[in-house]
């Protein structure tokens, strides 16, 4: 996986620190079908938007964001968050949402946070 999205996904979702190499590949390839599926000029701004978020950190820390620490790397991406430019807090919040699409849609997170839906409906949980 790519070293700058994995950083953004272990700040955004803690838990993904846990995963092992399969759960990485897993994950990867969910948000790769998810920005896939997107027009092309949305997929260059997404990859865009994650280089920003590589490098700007660079000017207030002298580091890339995937060498910061996990302190710095919550910072930088509260910044985002809360900017006054709400195209980059769309930006944060939709690539937040494909790491978040990308963890919790893994059989093994749902496992782990206790999600017991099924297809069958309530009638089966009984």
């Amino acid at each position: 996986m790519r070293p700058t999205l994995r950083a953004i996904a272990e700040t955004v979702v803690p838990a993904t620190s846990d995963l092992e190499a399969d759960g990485w590949a897993s994950l990867d390839r969910i948000v790769t079908n998810a920005i896939a599926a997107r027009p092309q000029r949305m997929r260059r701004q997404i990859a865009l938007f994650i280089r920003a978020i590589e490098w700007l950190p660079l000017l207030r820390y002298g580091q890339p964001f995937s060498k910061l620490n996990l302190h710095r790397r919550q910072r930088f991406l509260e910044s985002l968050q809360d900017s006054p430019l709400l195209l980059i807090r769309r930006g944060f919040w939709g690539l937040r949402t494909l790491i978040l699409m990308g963890y919790y849609t893994q059989a093994a997170a749902l496992g782990i946070i206790g999600y017991r839906a099924d297809p069958r409906g309530w009638s089966i949980r009984k």
